[in-house]
């Protein structure tokens, strides 16, 4: 099973608007026509349940979305990018790698959206910056660049109920005994090395229940696939703790497994836990059942004798296992837990605001987008352009910005691609 990938995710950038004015037979004034740019397609993951792996992010570690086309005259908008959707199986956690590796958001529902590099905006053409005061603006604004992000995809099954234990005590018997999954069955440690899912139809109730591949010794520090076993461990709302009723060390194996779900993360230890005893059908495991329940009851948790190869005993484990869900679910509701889909932005665009730094030759830089999108196709040599691009500037705050860092007459300073000199 994959169930971590890393990929690049790259959404378009927007459209240039157009610098355009209308030329019409008998209209000697025709006004400016400049179209808007589109907006540049967006990278969004949507959580899809018919999908439980992140195999296709495997050969696909590039997603690109297309950019936004360039406005034109005649007020023609430039076409939008088209947005790229990649599915991703329930359970999905989507880190973000900035200094280091950050979680960010978990994809637990069918239908839940995130747009993680969202589009571009569409620069604005010229016939936008029409106002009473200027009848025929020479400005259009650049296409936001797009958003690029490193994303690291991590797979954390979601069921209901999770089968823990040592290797080799019946795991996936157990699974296969009660569901219809078909999980690989040998009578040798490691047979199990991806974690299996299957529905368990009981009293007219499903719920899911997932075989967890043995933990050993050190799985918390990742000995064994450990981190990866553990991990689907977190997602189970209810855990069977599965004894080998034949093991001289079936006492020391479950202390073993407790303290590896301990050292990984301590709130494992609070999910509602059934102990269930394997192999009852062999001759000497029914007193291992009041050895074990001797040293363990009286904590809480059942203990159940069970066998998963002569189907003994799964009714009462069922009817246990039910119990316990619905005491978990209960919580929830009490708790005021309640899912729907929704759609999140990974990287919401904050407002920015103007900054003012110095190059050592003492010239002015301005860095501020909305400043430098107007620059960009600002003619220098025109007056009438950089008289309109100043009152822009005016008003978007950069003015007041190179005031405040003490410009002065005959300073130099840049915005985006355009030198000026300050008087």
């Amino acid at each position: 099973m994959i169930d971590q990938v890393d990929i690049l995710v790259l959404s378009g950038n927007g459209g240039n608007g157009s610098v355009s004015g209308r030329r019409e037979k008998f209209v000697p004034l025709g006004g400016p026509d400049g179209g808007d740019g589109g907006d540049g397609g967006s990278v969004i993951l949507r959580c899809d349940g018919g999908i439980n792996t992140l195999k296709e992010y495997n050969y696909r570690r590039k997603i690109v979305a297309s950019s936004g086309g360039n406005g034109a005259g005649k007020l023609k908008h430039g076409r939008n990018g088209i947005d790229v959707i990649s599915k991703v199986p329930i359970g999905t956690e989507i880190w973000v790698r900035g200094d280091t590796w950050k979680r960010t958001i978990d994809m637990v529902e069918h239908g839940q959206t995130v747009v993680v590099a969202q589009g571009g905006k569409g620069g604005r053409g010229n016939a936008k910056f029409t106002s009473s005061i200027n009848r025929y603006p020479v400005l259009a604004e650049a296409g936001e660049i797009g958003d690029e992000a490193a994303l690291r995809l991590k797979l954390k099954l979601l069921a209901d109920v999770g089968i823990i234990g040592v290797p080799n005590v019946g795991k996936s018997s157990l699974l296969a005994a009660v569901s219809a999954a078909k999980p690989r069955i040998a009578a040798y440690p490691f047979t199990t090395i991806d974690p299996t899912l299957g529905v368990v139809e009981h009293r007219n109730k499903g719920f899911v229940m997932v075989d967890i591949p043995g933990l050993i010794e050190g799985a918390n520090k990742g000995v064994g696939l450990g981190h990866q076993f553990l991990s689907h461990v977190e997602r189970t709302k209810v855990l069977i703790h599965l004894l080998d009723g034949t093991s001289e060390e079936c006492l020391e194996d479950y202390h073993k497994v407790r303290s590896e779900l301990s050292l990984f993360n301590k709130e494992l230890l609070l999910k509602p836990e059934i102990i269930a005893i394997n192999k009852i059908d062999v001759p000497g495991a029914e007193e291992k059942c009041n050895y074990i329940e001797s040293n363990i009851g009286g904590r809480g948790q059942e203990i159940m004798c069970i066998s998963a190869a002569a189907r003994q005993g799964l009714e009462g484990l069922l009817d246990s296992v039910l119990g316990a869900l619905a005491g978990v679910n209960a919580t929830k509701d009490l708790q005021g837990q309640a899912g729907g889909t929704v759609t999140h932005v990974l990287k919401p665009r904050q407002r920015e605001r103007p900054v003012v730094s110095h190059t050592k030759d003492g010239t002015f830089v301005v860095s501020y987008r909305p400043a430098e999108r107007l620059a960009e196709f600002v003619d220098g040599k025109s007056w009438e352009a950089r008289l309109q691009l100043y009152e822009h500037m005016r008003r978007m705050g950069v003015v007041a910005a190179l005031e405040k860092a003490g410009i002065a007459s005959g300073d130099s300073f840049k915005v985006g691609k355009l030198d000026w000199d300050w008087d």
